[in-house]
């Protein structure tokens, strides 16, 4: 799963063009990725370490500073490489301390990351595609469309970018204690590009995060639920919002394809692997008539039952054109007290960055033309008519 291998490179790299345009970027090579990468070059593993402290510990993205590299390494590195994370297009700060960067990658496309600050930890939010194709009903990025994968350079880019502004000092003293794939995309189906950057995440020459304090968030690709478990030790968060098929199939389209039995099956065998470890969080987005009656959290306790969990509640976040509100703050009490009272932790998420439409997608939304929004909607309206 890495993006450089000796086997799926495409030309050896002392055959690389010096071409800006075909420079490998460095930024998305984890360890394993940068030892073929110098081996191929003639050089020893060590040179991997090296680059990964240099680039994600000291932030350098010029071979320059480099200088326990020999000279005419760092101008061969210069040459055929890059480090390029991406660029801020927009920077906001909430009056609550969360900031969210609306950044340029490749192709005229832009994606979104939030950081939000709390008092024991900085959590940051990255996305893993420019838009999404799972048309859930009730998600804003949904209404944007999909444009394609993200790179691992430019997935492990955001977490680059968010640590160097947050060492600046700007958002006082603040530093990225978790990561959480729940941004635009899903990335279940970019595992291609998501593992490494899990890995480099993982990696104490990298970010060193510990496994717990690295979440990936999937709507529920059951393939890739498997997959992942056979990659770094993180955590896992299933996006539910439904204990039925029914509504679940409403609400979450991917549930046609892989329905709640399977789901639940893949979720069990992702905790099977090292139950030691591993537990899943449920998220269950609270929509106002729709899925936040009691007795569908009776059916949802049945539903997690043995599984180690907790689930989280998520008040829903209201966009342009969607025809659904958010549940009022008493009806997601009373759905909790059910969960709880079973024995089942059961949080409410805290609404943060309102006032700099921090949920994801929605800063990209703004930034279109009324015109360009009203259509996005229509689109996804008649999407979902024809799903339902």
């Amino acid at each position: 799963m890495m993006s450089y291998t000796h086997d799926n490179f495409p030309e050896k790299v002392a055959q690389m063009p010096a071409s800006p345009r075909e420079k490998l970027n460095l930024l998305g090579l984890d360890r394993a990725g940068l030892e073929a990468f110098f081996s191929d070059l003639g050089e020893r593993p060590y040179r991997a370490r090296q680059i990964l402290q240099w680039v994600h510990q000291r932030g350098v993205t010029s071979y320059e500073p480099m200088t326990d590299l020999a000279r005419k390494l760092r101008q061969r590195l210069a040459e055929i490489t890059m480090i390029q994370p991406p660029t801020v297009l927009k920077e906001q700060v909430s009056a609550d301390g969360t900031v969210k960067w609306l950044l340029a990658v490749a192709g005229g496309n832009a994606v979104e990351t939030v950081f939000i600050p709390e008092p024991r930890r900085g959590t940051l939010c990255i996305s893993s595609q420019v838009g999404c194709m799972l048309n859930c009903t009730f998600c804003s990025t949904a209404t944007q469309g999909f444009n394609r994968n993200l790179t691992c350079a430019e997935i492990i880019g955001q977490v680059w970018l968010a640590t160097q502004a947050l060492a600046s000092g700007r958002f006082g003293d603040r530093r990225i204690t978790n990561v959480v794939l729940m941004g635009m995309g899903e990335p279940l189906l970019n595992l291609n590009n998501v593992a490494p950057a899990l890995a480099l995440l993982r990696d104490d020459l990298a970010y060193g995060l510990a496994a717990k304090r690295v979440t990936v968030s999937t709507a529920g690709v059951v393939p890739g639920i498997d997959q992942l478990r056979e990659c770094e030790e993180i955590a896992l968060a299933v996006s539910l919002h439904a204990p039925n098929d029914e509504l679940r199939s409403r609400l979450v389209p991917l549930n046609r394809k892989y329905p709640l039995a399977e789901l639940m099956a893949a979720c069990r065998r992702f905790v099977d692997h090292d139950r030691r470890l591993r537990s899943i969080t449920f998220e269950y987005t609270m929509i106002d008539g729709v899925n936040d009656d009691p007795r569908l959290a009776r059916d949802l306790l049945k539903l997690l039952s043995g599984l180690p969990c907790k689930l989280n509640l998520i008040p829903f976040n209201p966009f342009p054109g969607t025809p659904f509100r958010t549940s009022p703050m008493e009806r997601i009490l009373a759905f909790q007290e059910v969960t709880r009272s079973a024995g089942l932790i059961t949080t409410i998420r805290k609404t943060r960055g309102e006032d700099i439409d921090a949920a994801c997608g929605q800063l990209v939304g703004k930034l279109m033309s009324p015109s360009q929004r009203r259509l996005m909607v229509q689109q996804q309206l008649a999407r979902q008519a024809v799903a339902v």
